[in-house]
């Protein structure tokens, strides 16, 4: 009879999240974890299968954290909205995570969940087969993206950095050679990322319920 299992699941994902936000991805090792648990190294390899099972334990804590209304709007578009909203959340709450949510192949129930979710809102909208795959790629394609965006774009703030020294650093460039990134690194200054966010699923929705994007 195998040995009764010291940690659950969760505890090992609340702890390999916790790693890698305060130390980034090269934080997060067997020693490592196995360290915050209070045990040795060996113990973690019964848990997770080498560097991919870590990566894993990371990507399905994040997604994990996606909470929405679950209470069906009327419209499919409003539905699609809180969906993504919640996930957006849950990604950009840990921005050392999303190089894996980006490119870690998920099928745990937590990465399931709101993928599904999703989807069925999106079918809502009349869509199927490879309609719907491409509506669906759009959109999640669009909450990594636009998470992903507040790090490594233009007007990304690093971490010795705060927003108003890089837009005034973009606002003192040339004004005849790059006058709509000046126009809207002003506008970042007093920008609210959620609200931003919302214009650009809304954006998205727009086009999705145009009939010619139909099958």
């Amino acid at each position: 009879m195998p040995a009764p299992r010291r940690f659950a699941r969760e505890q090992l994902q609340i702890a390999a999240l916790a790693l890698v936000d305060d130390q980034g991805l090269s934080g997060l090792t067997m020693r490592s974890l196995a360290s915050a648990l209070g045990t040795g190294p060996m113990t973690i390899y019964n848990y997770v299968d080498g560097r991919e099972g870590l990566e894993q334990l990371v990507t399905e804590a994040v997604m994990a954290e996606a909470r929405w209304d679950s209470t069906v709007p009327d419209s499919w578009e409003d539905e699609v909205l809180a969906i993504a909203e919640g996930m957006w959340h849950a990604v950009r709450a840990h921005p050392h995570a999303i190089p894996l949510i980006l490119t870690r192949r998920s099928l745990d129930l937590a990465t399931l969940r709101p993928t599904e979710a999703l989807l069925q809102a999106l079918a809502r909208s009349g869509r199927s087969a490879t309609a719907l795959l491409v509506a669906f790629r759009t959109v999640s394609g669009f909450i990594t993206g636009y998470a992903q965006a507040e790090l490594v774009g233009p007007l990304s703030v690093a971490r010795e950095e705060d927003l108003t020294t890089i837009t005034d650093r973009i606002a003192a460039l040339p004004p005849e050679q790059f006058p709509k990134l000046i126009e809207i690194a002003h506008a970042a200054a007093s920008s609210d990322p959620a609200a931003e966010f919302r214009a650009g699923v809304r954006i998205i929705l727009g086009g999705l319920t145009r009939p010619d994007s139909l099958p």
